[in-house]
């Protein structure tokens, strides 16, 4: 039921904020709600897309590797002048991803690897790349400790990404009892507010309830995945 600002007013302040303190309990219930079914979907969608997921992230890692050893090769170049020969040794493969180790050890390291991966991928199925810095920079590091072959390490590190302090994920609203400030409750009203429509909006939420059959987004995904791990494919092919 909506507040309205007039009939608030002229409420005694104890009612007006438990009717604020409703609302917000009400629109909360709703948001954990639709967060809940879209994680639901979320996860399944990520199990039958794995492989692409880990493949993109791979391919975008030594991307930004290839880019950043050709712009050292450059100022070599230009500091030793045209006959400067390129040195053995500087090129990356997706092979070296996968280190050696004890099969039992590579069997945990490869598990706790895939999870993690898929946990940074960025925004993962909206086909949006607003966090992708962000990501590849954990995910460089998770590569990082993976070829080390460090398993404890990697069992921190992957600790640490479902912690969600590695992407700075923003957790729930906190709840805090006994506030008797009419100003505050607006701000966490309106703050619910926001977080519920975003949540609405969220493509695979709106998939999930306006999709007559919501699994049908898997075939698109797919195609749209196919064509980005062949752009970057491309991308890190050597000349």
């Amino acid at each position: 039921m909506a507040i309205s600002n007039s009939n608030s007013l002229l409420l005694p302040n104890n009612e007006r904020q438990q009717l604020l303190k409703a609302r917000i309990r009400a629109i909360e219930a709703e948001l954990n709600q639709i967060q809940q079914k879209t994680l639901a979907f979320e996860t399944v969608l990520r199990t039958m897309l794995a492989n692409e997921l880990i493949e993109i992230q791979e391919l975008t890692v030594l991307y930004k590797q290839q880019k950043k050893e050709k712009n050292l090769k450059r100022l070599a170049q230009k500091k030793r002048g045209k006959n400067y020969v390129e040195p053995i040794g500087l090129t990356v493969s997706l092979k070296s991803l996968k280190p050696e180790i004890l099969l039992e050890s590579a069997k945990e390291m490869k598990r706790l690897y895939r999870e993690a991966m898929l946990q940074v991928h960025p925004d993962k199925f909206s086909i949006q790349e607003d966090q992708l810095e962000l990501a590849t920079e954990v995910t460089t590091k998770l590569i990082e400790i993976y070829k080390s072959g460090d398993l404890e390490q990697l069992k921190l590190y992957h600790s640490h990404i479902f912690s969600g302090n590695a992407l700075e994920i923003v957790g729930a609203m906190v709840k805090t009892e006994n506030i008797a400030d009419d100003l505050y409750l607006k701000n966490e009203l309106i703050k619910v507010e926001q977080q519920l429509q975003q949540a609405k909006e969220k493509y695979t939420y709106k998939v999930l309830t306006e999709y007559s059959d919501p699994m049908s987004f898997i075939l698109e995904l797919k195609e749209f995945y196919a064509d980005k791990i062949n752009k970057l494919k491309k991308r890190t092919r050597f000349k």
